[in-house]
């Protein structure tokens, strides 16, 4: 009775927070793309060959999740959710060309002939188009390290998404459309968003083609506009991750004692315990009994458990009409929804007003969450954003250096702490014994290193056995006894004569400096700087940083720099990455050509793979994002799907050019005939076009708006939403 059990970290939280709100926007997928079929087509039997087949395609992958051991996490469900509007692509063009065969050869041939030759007529294409976007993903298997553990459970879910949906394009999509796709159909043209579209689209056709000179400088003009938001952009690892709670790492001087980082974690405990956005605190000097926690005691830790977001306090905003005179308030009050007065602080405002809050001598912040601490330790024992690693064979230069490079890197702009550890720091005691004086009372070395061992160490006397539990007991002085330095020197030794003599009779106490650890890293001496960023990413700091240690630190020779932390991983990533997308791209091309049998129609989708590209890049730059890991694995995701959309295009464009072939009855037709077949394949196969980038942005537009916990799949899906804004204007290009 009376005992209550106070959680001081829960995680829990965040992983069912991240899983309900990804399962929750999953369900906003399914209902968007339907009501994308339906818009489009006007018959709510032919949703349901998608809606069949878009949960069937999950489930496949869920299997296999499960057999190969994969748990639901954050990453996991994003694959599936960046899928999910390109998985149903195959069904809906196989839906609405067998509804254009229904449309023109319903009176003159049986049903399930009809959809036998709709099916045939795209399924091939499509199968090889659903097999790049799987192949498309191949880059990402090969990244390693932590980037590999973060992005490989997305890249297995989408893969066997997308190879289910592949598979189920050829087998089990006929089959539905057989069943579901009866009763009336209505021509395109009976339906007003395809007369809209028919009617904006027929001219721009037309101009593209009439102008085509001039449209291809433009296009390439277009093209080379990405120069410019690709060099603006910033990079960085990975985009932050929200856990809802906070870790302070603080960094003192080497020789503290152990009162007064307790006294340093009290007081800072109660400063961050008074805002009103924490929930509770849990300081902790000093490490563990367990192998994977070395920090020293100079290395403070407190966990910081925050209330929700709902219950912080909301604080004054201005707006341009604050300032507005009294007789206006009719105005300001609509005005407020829009643009209120007051808002929650965002989590960076918080970790800047706990940062103002905490001024200690000596004491160096650091910010970061409990899991991104814990995996950035393990991985690369830097806690901070930047960490810098100097290398070499003495101590002391390693330590000079440190301070060196600590007071050249805190002026560069973005630094919000730096501290470089001293190496060579910490306070050692020794007792120099005196062999002649120790003799003179009939003493040997031995007899006073077992007293100091006993008296200040502690020596095990004997165990206690409570049960089948053995506890040693140990004895020592009391701490007034040995707390100082002359209470360490009235230590009292035993003689054999039976006297009591005070230890500094026969010994003399040294203070002196020495490492208060020793790291090393590949068999060379290492000391960290940590480094701590606020309002500036990852790679334009070190970029910055590297410019000013260059020219203000010079290094001895046997002395080098190691920049590591998040910058250590985008260099891994990229290095891969720099290797293995060629490779992918020549396996994506290979493909197409088998389904195209031809060098030039390959080539035409993969000169038009850069336009899409344009807008993802402007988007990034327009929104405010870095580059980083998930944004690229976002490009690479675009470039499948834009491959798709081009080959599907090409399959539109050449059964148009078949058609005239086959009425005009010769091989080759003129150009206003070309231009005929232009137009047919463009123009009248815009709806299927239409409605795949429809269903793949509805797909993954609710992902815009997660929450920040979930800011890796926003940005993961960001790219391929801006490519789909982009290929809209594209489908001219082609």
């Amino acid at each position: 009775a009376g005992v209550e059990i106070v959680p001081t970290y829960d995680r829990s939280g965040l992983i069912l927070r991240a899983v309900g709100n990804l399962k929750h926007k999953l369900i906003e997928e399914f209902v968007v793309i339907s009501l994308v079929c339906m818009l489009f087509l006007l018959h709510a039997r032919s949703a349901l060959v998608a809606i069949v087949t878009l949960p069937l395609g999950v489930l496949v992958a869920f299997i296999l999740m499960w057999w190969q051991g994969l748990a639901a996490n954050i990453m996991s469900l994003g694959g599936i959710a960046i899928a999910i509007g390109a998985m149903i692509d195959a069904a809906i063009i196989m839906i609405e060309n067998a509804h254009k065969h229904l449309e023109h050869h319903r009176d003159k041939k049986p049903h399930w002939e009809i959809i036998a030759a709709s099916a045939r007529e795209v399924g091939p294409t499509l199968f090889y188009s659903l097999l790049v976007i799987t192949v498309s993903f191949f880059p990402v298997f090969t990244l390693g390290e932590q980037s590999g553990r973060m992005f490989k459970p997305l890249a297995f879910t989408k893969t066997y998404s997308m190879a289910c949906a592949a598979l189920l394009s050829v087998t089990l999509v006929p089959v539905l459309m057989g069943w579901f796709i009866r009763g009336k159909i209505k021509p395109e043209t009976a339906n007003p968003v395809n007369r809209l579209l028919l009617w904006a689209y027929g001219p721009v056709v037309d101009f593209v083609l009439k102008w085509r000179k001039l449209i291809l400088v433009v296009a390439l003009l277009i093209t080379a506009s990405s120069w410019f938001p690709m060099h603006k952009l910033g990079s960085e690892f990975m985009p932050p991750l929200y856990e809802g709670d906070l870790l302070y790492m603080p960094t003192t001087l080497p020789g503290i004692s152990i009162t007064e980082a307790k006294s340093i974690l009290q007081q800072t405990d109660r400063i961050i315990a008074t805002f009103p956005e924490v929930e509770r605190v849990f300081g902790k000097a000093g490490r563990g009994e367990t192998a994977t926690d070395p920090a020293p005691l100079s290395m403070l830790e407190t966990t910081i458990m925050l209330k929700p977001e709902s219950q912080w306090p909301k604080v004054p905003v201005q707006r341009f009409y604050s300032g507005w005179p009294d007789w206006t308030e009719w105005l300001k009050k609509p005005l407020r929804l829009v643009f209120p007065e007051k808002e929650t602080i965002t989590v960076s405002q918080l970790k800047a007003k706990l940062n103002a809050a905490i001024h200690f001598p000596g004491l160096t912040n650091a910010w970061t969450m409990p899991i991104k601490a814990r995996i950035d330790m393990l991985s690369t024992g830097i806690k901070t954003p930047v960490g810098i690693k100097i290398m070499g064979p003495d101590l002391k230069v390693l330590n000079t250096l440190g301070q060196k490079i600590e007071a050249v890197v805190q002026k560069v702009p973005g630094t919000l702490s730096a501290y470089a550890e001293r190496v060579v720091g910490g306070n050692y005691i020794d007792y120099k014994i005196d062999r002649l004086a120790a003799a003179r009372y009939g003493l040997n070395v031995g007899d006073i290193e077992d007293v100091i061992q006993s008296a200040i160490g502690g020596m095990d006397v004997t165990q206690t056995v409570e049960g089948l539990e053995r506890y040693p007991v140990n004895i020592r002085y009391a701490r007034d006894y040995r707390n100082n330095l002359p209470a360490l020197k009235r230590i009292l030794i035993p003689t054999p004569s039976g006297a009591q003599i005070p230890i500094s009779q026969v010994a003399d106490i040294v203070i002196h400096k020495g490492p208060p650890a020793i790291k090393t890293e590949n068999t060379r001496q290492t000391a960290l700087i940590y480094v701590d960023l606020h309002g500036v990413d990852v790679g334009t700091y070190v970029k910055n940083a590297q410019k000013a240690v260059e020219a203000q630190v010079k290094m001895p020779p046997g002395y080098n720099l190691v920049w590591s932390g998040q910058y250590e991983y985008m260099q891994q990533a990229r290095a891969k990455l720099l290797v293995v997308i060629p490779l992918a791209l020549l396996v994506i091309f290979i493909i197409i050509y088998m389904n195209t049998k031809s060098v030039i129609k390959t080539g035409i989708v993969f000169v038009a793979l850069p336009l899409s590209l344009v807008g993802c890049f402007w988007l990034l730059y327009l929104l405010g994002y870095n580059t980083s890991v998930a944004v690229w694995v976002g490009v690479i995701a675009l470039a499948g799907i834009a491959a798709e959309t081009g080959v599907v295009m090409l399959v539109y464009l050449d059964q148009a050019w078949r058609k005239v072939r086959e009425e005009r009855g010769v091989m080759q037709p003129t150009l206003p005939e070309l231009y005929a077949a232009v137009m047919e394949g463009a123009v009248q196969r815009v709806r299927p076009k239409m409605m795949t980038v429809a269903a793949i942005m509805a797909g993954l537009l609710p992902g815009m708006f997660l929450a920040a916990l979930d800011q890796t799949i926003v940005a993961t899906a960001l790219p391929t939403i801006a490519g789909d804004l982009h290929s809209l204007s594209r489908l001219s290009w082609v």
